[in-house]
């Protein structure tokens, strides 16, 4: 997603394949009632790339090939470099060391969860991560290895994987979105994906559901994230429990453990539930009357539970909607897991690089 120019990073799907992709000709099935329009093409990726998956507490790394991480390297943890450039150099070095394994690697992308200039793969910033502010890390990455290298946004990553080669594949419209410690996302409109004048649009996480609500990290009253990230889900359900007399340690409200509650039909548990896919129900049916998407792809850890979160969120999406959409629209899970930001970067890395 990284290019030379905003215009070349949003490079259509359906664009001349470079010689490292083939194009599958044969038409895809689309909820759109205009889909007999459309011709979609899905890319198989032929050639090897380093994805790498920067988080805040850990960085991974793995060598991908097609929808397959066929290697990896072990992970680092950026509290052990206390300046980016030790940090940058430990990203170089452990990806130096696939390349000596794997001599035919093409070229490198690496997601970040921070604001990217795209077309530069200039970091402005990393808030989990002190001191990387105005960081040219695609320029470091490149000279120290010697591969074309691309920078991006975790979120978009993510999306691009679901999007390209995951359970969005075939979809011209469409939203993915993340959940987890916060709410990431990336959209794609006419196969393309949308990033703005400054690259930083999809962040649903900081769009509002509530006009005099809590306030997120920019001031922004009503975040969506400051409601159903992971550590707010589990303050709001250990009130809930409490509320009905019932007193559990916060590390009994985590979403694996409300979701093992729920199964075994605690009300409680289904209440908050409910409660958490009234509050993403509300982001989704704004962006169905703002985009109109095919499709809205769900992954990160809270979608692990299934219809648990996925059938009292369609319930709620579909009471916002008007027939038209909620007719034609898809609510899917995720095909990947935490691979995914690996498997975006590497099929970025392959779009971008001149191979």
């Amino acid at each position: 997603m990284q290019l030379s120019s905003p215009k070349a990073s949003q490079k259509s799907i359906t664009s001349p394949p470079h010689s490292h992709l083939r194009a599958s000709a044969s038409p895809q099935p689309s909820s759109s009632k205009h889909s007999s329009y459309y011709f979609h093409h899905i890319m198989e990726f032929t050639d090897k790339a380093i994805g790498v998956d920067f988080g805040g507490t850990s960085i991974k790394f793995g060598v991908v090939l097609g929808k397959q991480i066929i290697a990896e390297a072990p992970a680092i943890l950026p509290k052990d470099y206390p300046r980016p450039s030790e940090l940058i150099q430990a990203i170089a070095d452990t990806c130096l060391s696939l390349m000596e394994k794997h001599k035919d690697i093409k070229a490198i992308g690496c997601g970040v969860p921070g604001f990217v200039d795209t077309p530069t793969g200039r970091i402005h910033n990393l808030t989990n991560v002190p001191g990387w502010i105005d960081i040219p890390l695609q320029d470091l990455l490149s000279e120290k290895t010697g591969l074309p290298c691309i920078v991006e946004n975790d979120a978009n990553a993510m999306g691009v994987a679901e999007w390209k080669l995951g359970a969005g594949a075939g979809y011209q419209h469409l939203i993915c979105l993340t959940l987890g410690t916060g709410v990431g996302g990336a959209v794609i409109v006419n196969n393309q994906i949308v990033r703005g004048s400054q690259f930083v649009a999809g962040e649903l996480g900081q769009t509002s559901i509530h006009y005099n609500g809590r306030v997120g990290a920019y001031n922004n009253p009503g975040a969506l994230e400051d409601y159903i990230g992971n550590n707010e889900f589990a303050a709001d359900a250990q009130r809930a429990y409490f509320e009905a007399g019932i007193e559990k340690h916060i590390d009994d409200c985590t979403p694996a453990a409300l979701d093992a509650a729920a199964t075994a039909g605690c009300s409680v548990a289904l209440a908050c539930w409910d409660d958490f896919a009234r509050k993403l129900a509300c982001t989704l049916a704004n962006c169905c009357w703002l985009l109109n998407p095919e499709a809205f792809v769900i992954g990160g850890g809270i979608s692990k539970a299934g219809k648990t979160l996925f059938e009292p969120l369609r319930k709620h999406v579909d009471s916002q909607l008007s027939a038209p959409f909620r007719d034609h629209l898809r609510i899917l899970p995720a095909k990947f897991s935490n691979e995914a930001g690996i498997i975006g970067c590497a099929v970025l890395a392959l779009e971008t690089a001149d191979v």
